[in-house]
């Protein structure tokens, strides 16, 4: 039960994080919503620190990685969201909104996870 303590209350830090994101960057009007790709790019950043951290000293206690990776990134990054919006942008037919933004959060993600993993590696 105490596993799932630190799962809920990173889960709610990542939560609220993502909504001031989205507060502050997205507009649906004509734009790609840029709070959801900057939580999902910061998100992939955060996981592959924390996961390389944790490889790299292998100091990260299952407590911590329940708040900040299952928890915190869980909360903060929003494939569900990221879906949605996808669809909506389908829906609306706008083929040059969905393309580059389907691309560009998969290839950001996987640089943001990397680099993540790298600058462990480095420090």
């Amino acid at each position: 039960m105490k596993q799932a303590l630190f799962v809920f209350l990173g889960g709610g830090l990542g939560s609220v994080a993502r909504y001031l994101l989205s507060l502050k960057f997205n507009n649906y009007e004509n734009a790609l919503p840029y709070g959801t790709l900057l939580a999902n790019i910061l998100g992939s950043l955060f996981i592959g620190i924390i996961f390389g951290f944790m490889a790299k000293t292998g100091n990260l206690s299952e407590k911590h990685s329940l708040l900040l990776a299952t928890g915190f990134c869980g909360g903060f990054t929003t494939f569900s969201t990221f879906i949605y919006e996808n669809y909506l942008f389908i829906k609306d037919g706008d083929y040059f909104g969905f393309l580059p933004y389907l691309a560009v959060t998969f290839i950001l993600g996987f640089a943001a996870l990397f680099l993540g993993l790298y600058l462990v590696k480095m420090f």
